[in-house]
């Protein structure tokens, strides 16, 4: 996934935004209840996305994938980060974004 594909798919997330509240190269995707589900430095090589993850689910996928790590330089429990282009399917990135993204949105959107 390339960073053009991965920003089109966090913003076709209903009332999402892009913000950059650390770094102009940094992106933080929030959903319409102000909270972050990813964030992504489109200059970063290789490319990754921290995503919010359930802990039990997150720790089974850092078991499964070896581009699966704990979140960079976030919560490590509640946060991962996947390294695109490795070993975990885009179709699977893209789930793991709107897991995140209905994680902090609030019910009934």
């Amino acid at each position: 996934m390339r960073w053009t594909t991965l920003r089109k798919f966090c913003m076709s997330m209903e009332g999402s935004t892009e913000t950059f509240p650390f770094d102009p190269g940094v992106s933080v995707f929030k959903a319409p209840s102000g909270k972050m589900f990813a964030i992504a430095a489109e200059t970063s090589d290789p490319l990754d996305v921290s995503v919010k993850c359930d802990p039990d689910i997150g720790e089974a996928l850092r078991g499964e994938f070896a581009s699966i790590v704990p979140g960079y330089h976030l919560n490590k429990r509640h946060w991962i980060t996947v390294t695109l282009g490795g070993d975990v399917p885009d179709r699977r990135v893209r789930q793991l974004i709107q897991d995140s993204y209905d994680l902090v949105s609030p019910p009934g959107r």
